[in-house]
């Protein structure tokens, strides 16, 4: 599969998953009307949903890691698209929460595939682009949702919401299983090509053992996290939150002994990863959490109606999606760590902007400025979640980076809830924005800004770099080159390698190709 296609396919695969939960949440008060259903039971077909998919992705993308991050996508994508179908046609609300525990299971597969496949497909250099582009149509379908699932929900009723994915999923899937095979295909090594010159090698099949008993703690820990999460009080809360401390203490105390544990140390030990994964959380809680309070304080403070509502909110999507693109070029000249310092300061300030505002004005206002700073924070993080990682683990970062956007609305909305209940109706919002801030000191473990490069020899008539400058009298490499520039020296095979910050594409002998610009070195964004 060539690059546009893999980006189209993960665009879509992200996509597919943001309409699914937005488009739901609209038609659900006409499902439980057709179907006699109660509360709870609607209730359920997210939950069960939520459940399913927390508790399968960092597996899941581990399965990806072994078998090939299109295969586990195609999978996701097909499976994806037969239960939705399913729910479309289901007799009961039984079968419909079901087959959203089903969808949950499929979903779980081609989300951490989506980032996976962009980690293996591209270079380390030029993930941020790709990342933008997918944020930006998450963006615009959460936009989307809400609108498409009103019309179609008023027009041909609450299963048709389900019938929208199936075209996609079904097209992208195929196209994905069929750009498998070929990719096997090319990959024998009669017909593999050698590459002018790579970043690190394409990552093998992973044949290590699955860790299967840490994978089921894991899902054990997740799956009871979201559903205390979700029902905070009475019994079930608090049997949660002990089975949730149970299931985590025997998942880290399998991954102390597991010869192969299903989290790489290159992965979890990794600062910049742990950070990212951290502000993510903290950021999609702060957003669902606000979104949440907001709602009520629109409609019920204000009297607006459910449209207004959603017209007021237009801002944030649109800032989303317009802070996709800004994001690559910030990562680019400031770095990850100034570029999500300064989202996440901005969004903090959105929130306060909400918390105080008197009327739809100033609600626009606010929205703009937490949509821009989740969006900036979520492909900044992300991209150094990814490119952090390395390319044989890629599907266990994905995985924890989507585990990490799922928990975090859950811990966002929960926490509104309680807090409207106590402390006022604009509480939550107060209090979302001081954890931002006090989010802001882990943006000291991301990456920093690129580093200027050190001046080059002094100019002179145009000669043979490698003729005009000494070599190294040990390696035969030579010791003049500007700094940022990476030399070349040959590894036991006399094949050359790579050496040095440089992140531009070299010659074999270690000179790059046209005038000498500006790199961002592996230590950078």
């Amino acid at each position: 599969m060539n690059r546009p296609l893999t980006l189209a396919s993960s665009v879509c695969g992200a996509m597919v998953v943001a309409l699914d939960g937005t488009v739901l949440t609209v038609a659900q008060p006409t499902l439980r009307r057709d179907l006699d259903a109660s509360f709870a039971q609607v209730q359920w077909t997210s939950t069960g949903y939520l459940v399913a998919v927390a508790a399968l992705l960092v597996f899941a993308g581990r399965l990806g890691d072994r078998y090939g991050h299109r295969r586990t996508f195609a999978l996701g994508m097909l499976g994806f698209g037969a239960a939705s179908a399913g729910v479309a046609v289901a007799p009961g609300v039984g079968w419909v929460i079901g087959l959203r525990v089903v969808q949950g299971v499929f979903g779980a597969l081609l989300q951490p595939a989506t980032l996976g496949m962009l980690r293996t497909t591209y270079p380390p250099e030029a993930l941020r682009r790709p990342i933008a582009a997918r944020t930006a149509a998450i963006g615009l379908a959460a936009a989307a949702g809400p609108v498409l699932g009103g019309a179609l929900t008023t027009g041909f009723g609450w299963r048709s919401v389900f019938l929208l994915n199936v075209v996609p999923a079904v097209v992208f899937g195929t196209l994905a299983l069929a750009g498998e095979r070929r990719s096997r295909a090319a990959s024998s090594p009669v017909s593999r090509p050698a590459p002018e010159m790579a970043w690190e090698p394409r990552p093998e099949p992973d044949r290590t053992p699955l860790d299967v008993p840490g994978a089921l703690w894991l899902a054990v820990a997740l799956a009871c996290l979201v559903h205390t999460l979700v029902a905070p009080s009475g019994p079930d809360g608090a049997l949660g939150a002990v089975a949730t401390v149970v299931a985590g203490a025997g998942f880290v105390r399998r991954e102390r002994r597991a010869p192969a544990p299903l989290l790489p140390p290159a992965v979890v030990g990794s600062p910049a990863v742990g950070a990212s994964l951290a502000l993510l959380v903290t950021v999609s809680a702060a957003l669902n959490g606000g979104l949440f309070t907001c709602v009520y304080v629109l409609q019920d403070d204000l009297g607006l109606t459910p449209l207004r509502t959603a017209l007021v909110g237009l801002p944030l999507a649109a800032s989303l999606v317009a802070a996709a693109p800004v994001s690559a070029v910030l990562l680019r000249r400031a770095g990850s760590r100034s570029t999500v310092a300064g989202a996440t300061a901005v969004l903090a300030a959105g929130l306060l902007v909400l918390a105080a505002a008197p009327g739809t004005a100033a609600f626009c206002a606010g929205f703009a400025l937490v949509g821009g700073g989740f969006g900036t924070v979520m492909v900044a993080a992300t991209h150094v979640v990814v490119r952090r990682s390395p390319a044989a683990s890629a599907g266990v970062a994905g995985g924890l980076q989507q585990t990490a956007m799922n928990v975090g609305p859950v811990l966002g909305v929960a926490s509104a809830t309680v807090l409207v209940g106590t402390a006022g109706p604009r509480s939550p919002l107060i209090v979302l924005a001081v954890a931002a801030v006090a989010a802001l000191p882990l943006c000291r473990a991301l990456p920093g800004g690129p580093r200027p490069l050190a001046a080059g020899p002094p100019a002179g008539p145009p000669t043979s770099v490698s003729a005009s400058l000494p070599a190294d009298a040990s390696t035969g490499v030579s010791a003049s080159l500007p700094n940022g520039v990476a030399a070349a020296v040959p590894d036991p095979l006399g094949r050359p390698v790579p050496a040095g910050p440089s992140d531009a594409r070299h010659t074999v002998r270690a000179v790059e190709r046209g005038s000498f610009g500006p790199s961002l070195g592996d230590d950078e964004v």
